[in-house]
């Protein structure tokens, strides 16, 4: 059996990502529902309002699902509390140091993965007792790794180093895709974009329209000084940019952002003034629909280019 699929008990070996102010419990549970694991966000999320994300996502699913919580959270006490009090049994960390909580979380019963993008990370990850890894290439939406190494570079180095199962991210929005992550040695793949646009999504409408809109080379990698971000363009993308050429400081930079801008474009709306965090693989987007539909797309395509391929090999061997 698939090593994530017996970790999670899921059918397939698709995982949701938690994304801000994408995946509340509505996506988290079709996922789920769908046969792969959903993901609350839990980021964009004050306790309270994780702690009702987390009871309903219980009422519209009894699949496993999970919450992803961001180490560097202000408030990472009580969101830890509030998982543990809702009896969430898998935990997706990252942007922070894994030894932190994975302990204390597996003490309690939690599965614990945590998402990396380099190779000194993964190993950190591993030594800290986590189950298994998220490695996410440089194509990937929201925030990224300094290294801008991509997924297929990252994820066979990363296959290297550790023995835990590897599940990998960035750019995957297609069977094809996850095909070829498997041929580089994953075992799973966490796809966020693909899923930002899903009706589910509690992406603002607008937001998803722009990204179906957008083509080749309409994604960044902004604000290196601060937390690399993946950004798609827009008037508040193209404010960074200029910044940044003109030798902007940490604080000018910070100052620029301001608070709750991507709040302001993912969930409210505004595709200028907000900061659109999406991946590159925007670009292969086209259609708003629901999530099960998507990954149904996502699994028949990988099982397609998997004959596809055999076919292949055969024809080389005759």
């Amino acid at each position: 059996m698939n090593p994530i699929c017996k970790l999670f008990n899921i059918k397939y070996p698709i995982i949701q990502a938690g994304m801000v102010w994408c995946s509340g419990w509505r996506l988290a549970s079709a996922v789920s529902n769908a046969g792969g694991l959903g993901i609350i966000g839990a980021g964009s999320m004050y306790p309270d309002v994780l702690r009702a994300h987390i009871q309903k996502c219980k009422l519209a699913t009894q699949l496993p699902f999970g919450v992803n919580i961001p180490l560097l959270y202000p408030n990472i006490q009580e969101i830890i509390d509030v998982v543990v009090e809702e009896k969430v049994k898998i935990v997706f960390s990252s942007a922070g140091n894994p030894a932190t909580w994975t302990s204390f979380l597996k003490e309690k019963g939690i599965t614990v993965v945590h998402v990396i993008a380099n190779t000194k990370f993964a190993i950190k990850a591993q030594d800290a007792g986590v189950d298994a890894i998220v490695a996410e290439g440089f194509e990937a939406g929201g925030h990224n790794g300094r290294e801008e190494t991509t997924t297929m570079c990252l994820i066979p180095m990363i296959k290297k180093v550790v023995k835990i199962p590897v599940i990998a991210a960035g750019g995957i929005g297609s069977g094809k895709a996850m095909l070829a992550a498997f041929a580089l040695g994953a075992d799973a793949v966490q796809i966020g974009s693909a899923f930002a646009v899903a009706e589910e999504s509690s992406a603002h409408q607008a937001f998803k329209h722009k990204i179906i809109a957008a083509t080749e080379g309409d994604t960044k990698l902004a604000m290196k000084k601060l937390v690399p971000v993946r950004l798609l363009k827009n008037e508040f993308a193209d404010a960074i940019a200029n910044a940044e050429a003109e030798g902007a400081s940490q604080n000018e930079l910070a100052t620029l952002l301001g608070h709750a801008r991507a709040k302001l474009g993912m969930f409210e709306g505004d595709i200028e003034k907000g900061e659109l965090e999406i991946g590159q693989v925007s670009a292969m987007l086209n259609e708003i629909k629901p999530a099960r539909a998507i990954l149904e797309e996502i699994w028949q395509e990988f099982k397609v280019e998997i004959t596809r391929l055999t076919q292949v090999q055969n024809e080389l061997d005759s």
